[in-house]
């Protein structure tokens, strides 16, 4: 994959709690997960995915109504890739979202994840995490 402009984004998504990373061959994806969960993962579609120019993407959980709002705002913020696009979002990682507003939306994409475990693993997590 082409080096990203956002050379921090490895390192702040494997910061997470519980966060475990692994490369899904069959789909060329790096996944970052919590719980089992998928929260971020990165892909590089290629030629036979017209429309995306064969560019880096980070694909994140995202509330629609939000979603909504970024896609209006942020050319390089588009529907998720190979997910349901209501619920996640895709961001060109050659593009031009401000590094505090794509920090915002892993911290979201975590957080809604997270959220969703049971109340035992959230426990489980934040213990193995001190």
């Amino acid at each position: 994959m082409k080096m990203n402009k956002y050379n921090w984004l490895d390192d702040y998504l494997q910061a997470k709690k519980g966060c475990a990373k692994d490369y899904k061959l069959e789909w060329g994806w790096w996944r970052y997960q919590v719980g089992g969960k998928l929260f971020a993962a990165t892909c590089q579609p290629g030629p036979e995915h017209q429309g995306y120019d064969c560019r880096e993407l980070l694909t994140l959980k995202c509330e629609p109504m939000l979603a909504e709002a970024l896609r209006a705002e942020y050319p390089d913020i588009i529907p998720g890739f190979y997910t349901d696009k209501r619920n996640w979002i895709s961001v060109f990682l050659d593009g031009a979202v401000p590094d505090d507003v794509l920090r915002g939306l892993c911290n979201r994409s975590y957080e809604l994840v997270f959220g969703k475990l049971t109340k035992k693993m959230q426990r489980e997590i934040a213990e193995q995490a001190q």
